[in-house]
């Protein structure tokens, strides 16, 4: 990733793709209305529908985008720590954000995440806290996303509402402190874990209210082996 165009430090929003091709050319201009001085790092999975093609034409013609077309092994974990890796080699990069490509985590909360880390490490967005909630979602979702934080709060012994979330906002010394070498997940347990090794490290956390809609284009990744590793790590992290 070259240095960024931008005059100024400023916050860049890590965002995974694999066959978002219909999402990715709406959330990348939402995202920079939403942050003006933002800049966003897009890390494809090689997705077989073109969503990388569709990348390179979005930075292209915008100097704010930029691209890195991962190889190796797919899985979210994977993406997001290449993206990290990327964002701290430029040495203008504040802040570190990171979302889905789907519109589930919405692009109008992006300032109130960096707001609230201004006096945070690292900021979560939260679905289980007052001003939150999910839409769309049928009571088994429902059910299982409250049990899975239920359990990771319980076995990990912290307080905070939503460690499953994949809506947050890292000040750079947080990613630059954590060992991300030894981060083992690779799913959904990949939010859990950075959070677990933040607190570990002696950081602070603090959630904000968001809403989280149900993608409507798209497939999601979500699967029972990705369920039951995020389980099983947990139990690792506590333990370790």
């Amino acid at each position: 990733m070259s240095q960024s165009s931008s005059d100024h430090n400023g916050p860049i929003v890590v965002l995974p793709t694999f066959n978002e091709a219909e999402n990715l050319p709406r959330i990348v201009p939402a995202i920079l209305d939403a942050l003006p001085g933002g800049r966003i790092l897009v890390v494809d999975d090689h997705s077989p529908d073109g969503t990388g093609d569709i990348a390179d034409q979005l930075a292209a013609a915008e100097p704010r985008v930029r691209v890195s077309h991962r190889s190796g092994p797919r899985g979210l974990g994977p993406a997001y720590l290449h993206g990290f890796g990327l964002c701290l080699e430029d040495p203008t990069c504040t802040h570190i954000l990171e979302m889905d490509a789907d519109f589930s985590h919405q692009p109008k909360y992006l300032p109130e995440l960096l707001k609230a880390a201004e006096e945070a490490d690292l900021v979560l967005g939260c679905r289980y806290m007052p001003g939150g909630g999910v839409d769309g979602w049928a009571a088994h979702r429902r059910a299982i996303s409250r049990l899975g934080n239920r359990y990771a709060r319980t076995i990990l012994g912290l307080n905070l509402r939503d460690l499953t979330g994949g809506f947050k906002c890292f000040r750079r010394s947080v990613l630059e402190t954590i060992d991300l070498s030894a981060v083992q997940s690779v799913g959904y347990g990949f939010q859990i874990e950075l959070t677990w090794r933040a607190i570990q490290s002696g950081f602070t956390v603090a959630e904000v209210p968001i809403v989280f809609p149900d993608r409507t284009v798209g497939e999601s990744k979500m699967s029972p082996r990705i369920m039951h590793e995020a389980m099983l790590g947990i139990v690792r992290m506590r333990f370790r």
